[in-house]
Order: structure tokens, then sequence, then C-alpha cells
């Protein structure tokens, strides 16, 4: 579990981050949601240490980030799988080197059993037989997947992503959604997703943290999200027809 304790983060005059605290639940998908601008990117990098907020305190199963030393550091990077928004693949490295990658810089696994392990996890998210393809040979979606097979190479306990549906058409997203779903909940992960994409926050949302102007102004679920009574959260979840519909829908099924 991560909890995060009134963090604030500047940069120079401009206040991103405005005491947030949250608790980002163990084998659940929790969604970091809010418009550009709101500060979710920010609060993404406070949590995974590439940014050292101002104040606060930022707990991995009761340890202080800020406060870890060289040797905790190292021990809790190698429990963290990171899908970046892009993918970040290598173009040199053909599929297996890429999801190997990990495993050749943080552990002393042979040869066989690293290529076992990239094995497993090309085949969990279905894609056996693609070890010795590039990058530029295979669909968008499929580059995807290799970075999630990368992600989870290390069997983490955390899971970071990145806008994981950046780029991706709306079926390729939902077979991402589902992927990201049934792994955290098969890994028993803590899954923190940064994502603008409704559709993701309806299927995959079993926590939800709205940021608005750096601050936290909503937490709950997809059940719960759409009767919300927060004014500047219906106008971000709500601005396209598709949510106005399934707000209506959900009211009928009500009456």
């Amino acid at each position: 579990m991560i909890e995060v304790k009134d963090i604030y983060k500047s940069f120079g005059d401009k206040e991103v981050l405005k005491g947030i605290s949250a608790t980002m639940m163990p084998g659940k998908t929790n969604l970091i949601i809010g418009a550009s601008g709101s500060g979710k990117t920010v609060f993404i990098k406070c949590m995974i240490g590439l940014i050292q907020p101002d104040s606060g305190e930022i707990l991995y199963e009761g340890k202080n980030l800020t406060a870890m030393d060289r040797n905790e550091l190292k021990e809790l990077r190698q429990q963290v799988g990171m899908l970046f928004q892009g993918g970040a693949l290598f173009d040199s490295q053909n599929v297996e080197q890429n999801v190997q990658f990990p495993l050749d810089m943080l552990t002393e696994k042979s040869k066989s059993e690293k290529i076992d392990r990239v094995n497993e996890v090309l085949k969990r998210v279905n894609l056996e037989g693609v070890n010795k393809k590039y990058p530029s040979e295979i669909s968008g979606g499929m580059q995807k997947r290799v970075a999630l097979a990368r992600a989870i190479v290390m069997n983490p306990k955390y899971l970071f992503c990145d806008e994981p549906n950046s780029g991706l058409d709306p079926q390729t997203s939902m077979v991402i959604d589902d992927l990201i779903r049934d792994i955290t909940r098969e890994y028993d992960m803590t899954t923190i997703i940064n994502t603008h994409d409704m559709n993701s926050v309806m299927s995959s949302g079993d926590n939800i943290i709205y940021l608005h102007k750096g601050q936290k102004k909503w937490e709950g679920s997809s059940k719960e999200i759409i009767f919300s009574e927060d004014d500047d959260l219906n106008k971000f979840i709500f601005a396209s027809e598709f949510m106005m519909r399934a707000k209506e829908a959900s009211k009928e099924d009500l009456k």
C-alpha cells in the first residue's frame, strides 16, 4: 500500500500540489484523473521519487520514500514497474531484448531463466512468438503490450502507468485496460494510472482520485463517480456526449 500524506510541491512561485493526501489500495487499479495542469503528472512523479515534494510524506508499506537510504531506494525500485506514455521501447532492440532489459540490469538470473521469464510475461499479454520482431515491425497496440510485459517482468509490487491508452484506438484501449486490470488482480499489485480517458475510468476505476488545480477534490469508485455532486468533477467527466448518456442511463436504471 502507498500512503500520501499532505504533500506540497512548488516550482518557483507556482504551487502545483497543495496538501494532497490519498491512499493507493493494493490489488486495485488506482486512477489519478484531472484536466491538464491539475498536477496529476507531478503527483505521480513525486510518488515514484522522480520529484522531491517540498513537504509531506510518501509511505511505501509505512516507510517514508523521502527518508530512504540508497540501499532502501534500490530495493524499492526493484519492486516498481513503469509503463510509460509512449511505451519507451528501444528501437534498436527486439521484443525479447526490450522485455529482458530490467532482468539484465537488476538481477543475476541465468540466460535461460531470463528467457523463460520473458516468454512467461509475453504469453500473459497475448504476444507469444514475437520475440525477434522489432518495435517498428509491430502495431502500436502490440508495442504497448510489449511495454506492459517489460513493466511486469520483475513481478513488481507497484505498477505505475502514465496515460497507457495514449495514441490508441478505442478497441485497442479496451484491450490494454482489461490487461492492466486483470494483471493487477492476478499479481495483487498496487497499480496507479494517470489518465484522462473516461472509458478507462468507468471500466477500471476501483479507486479514483480527482485532482483540480493542485488539490484533491474527490475520491471514490467508478460506480460512484457519475453521481458526484462536485461541479468541477462533473464538468470534467461529462464533457463528452458518451458520458452524458451514461449518466442519464444510470438515472433511468434507478427509477
